[in-house]
């Protein structure tokens, strides 16, 4: 049986040492022009309630991750310059294996941010 594949993320608040609650996440697919894919939020944990793609929704290209970080501090009354110096982080990567899972995590704060391929 072929594994099915599949994309994740999760948000971890590194200023406030505790997981990305709240966050707005848009998901495109870069073909000729972006096509919107899917619009969740992160749970109580930084999560998405399910996969973003799985099986065969999941295939071989380029995609785009759009975190609303600036929204998630102001709603928590952070005191963010106008504009905020992160207030979307655009996460553009490659899926080459689509049969694998990919997990695109985020660590976040008003002044940075950073990403990696998880598992």
């Amino acid at each position: 049986m072929k594994p099915m594949g599949r994309l994740t993320t999760h948000v971890l608040d590194t200023a406030y040492g505790r997981p990305g609650a709240g966050i707005r996440v848009v998901l495109y697919r870069l073909d000729q022009e972006r096509v919107l894919l899917r619009e969740t939020e992160t749970n109580a944990d930084g999560r998405c309630d399910r996969p973003l793609l799985e099986g065969g929704e999941l295939t071989a290209g380029t995609y785009e991750l759009v975190f609303r970080v600036g929204e998630y501090y102001s709603r928590m009354g952070v005191k963010l310059p106008d504009p905020p110096f992160v207030a979307d982080v655009v996460l553009r990567f490659g899926v080459a294996a689509p049969d694998q899972h990919y997990h695109v995590p985020l660590l976040v704060s008003p002044w940075s941010y950073a990403t990696y391929r998880g598992s």
